[in-house]
């Protein structure tokens, strides 16, 4: 059974930093495509940042380049999103995928429960 777990999630004043971390199990973390989405409030998923299976290639979002970094440890299948310069419009409910190709941007598999980021003074 794919399990994805996500955690690190926080209140975190505006300007500051958070790491969230997804751990997976189930399959083989290392060939397969991950990424982060999120849910703000009242609004739909948005794709933040991926990253690939084998050749590890990351995509972010434009509203995060610069401050986000989406990585990935195969040995541990655990995927992160280290979040640096956190804006008000960061916050959200953040979920972990799996794709269902090497690709990140595939239509995902699985997506975990979510950790939620809050970004306040």
């Amino acid at each position: 059974e794919v399990q994805l777990v996500e955690s690190g999630g926080g209140l975190v004043q505006p300007g500051g930093s958070l790491e969230l971390s997804c751990a997976a199990s189930g399959f083989t973390f290392s060939i397969y495509g991950m990424s982060w989405v999120r849910q703000a409030p009242g609004k739909g998923l948005e794709s933040v940042s991926g990253v690939n299976g084998g050749n590890g290639r990351a995509t972010y979002a434009d509203s995060v380049k610069g401050r986000f970094t989406i990585y990935r440890d195969n040995t541990k299948s655990t995927l992160y999103l280290h979040m640096n310069h956190l804006e008000p419009e960061g916050a959200g409910v953040y979920y972990c995928t799996n794709s269902s190709k090497a690709n990140w941007d595939a239509p995902y598999a699985c997506r975990g429960q979510g950790t939620q980021v809050t970004v306040s003074s």
